[in-house]
C-alpha cells in the first residue's frame, strides 16, 4: 500500500473514494445547474485545499456521467497547483446533442486525483536522443491493430 499524504481541506463535504484502490475521490456539486445540450458551466464544489509542495491535483470526469449522459470536464484534466487556495470549481460540458442534464446539490460531478510531481530542470540542447517513435506527431502510430488499416 502506498503512503498517504495529509491535505488540509475546507469543504462542506470532504471528497471520498468510492472503492479501496480508487485513484480519484469524488467531488460533489454545491449548486443546482441545468446544462442544456452543448452548454458548459463552471460548477462549485465548495472545496479548497492546501496541497504540499511537490504535489498537484487533477480534476477529471466521472466515467458514468460521460458514458450515460455525455457530461464531461471541459479542460480535463483541470490542474490544481500546490499554491492555489481558492475553491475548486469544475468546468462541465453537456456533449449530448438533444438532452439537457440537471445537476443538483450533492451530485458527484468529477473526481480529484492527487499526485506527486517532481520538479524538473529543463536542459537546453541542440539535438535530442533518438527514440522508437521519433518526431511522429498526432496519429503517427495509427489507431488500429493487426492487418486492419
Amino acid at each position: 500500500m502506498s503512503e498517504s499524504v495529509d491535505v488540509p481541506i475546507i469543504a462542506p463535504e470532504v471528497p471520498r473514494y468510492a472503492h479501496p484502490g480508487d485513484a480519484g475521490a469524488d467531488l460533489v456539486s454545491t449548486e443546482t445547474v441545468l446544462l442544456q445540450p452543448g452548454q458548459r458551466s463552471l460548477v462549485g464544489t465548495g472545496v479548497s485545499i492546501a496541497l504540499p509542495e511537490g504535489f498537484v491535483a487533477f480534476v477529471v470526469p466521472r466515467s458514468g456521467l460521460a458514458a450515460k449522459h455525455g457530461i464531461t470536464v471541459v479542460n480535463s484534466p483541470g490542474t490544481v497547483d500546490a499554491g492555489y487556495r481558492g475553491e475548486i470549481k469544475v468546468a462541465l460540458l453537456n456533449t449530448d446533442a438533444t438532452e439537457a442534464y440537471e445537476i443538483t446539490i450533492g451530485d458527484r460531478i468529477a473526481q480529484l486525483v492527487v499526485m506527486a510531481i517532481p520538479r524538473v530542470q529543463f536542459l537546453p540542447v541542440t539535438t535530442l536522443p533518438d527514440s522508437a517513435r521519433g518526431a511522429g506527431g498526432f496519429g503517427s502510430t495509427g489507431y488500429q491493430t493487426g492487418s486492419m488499416k
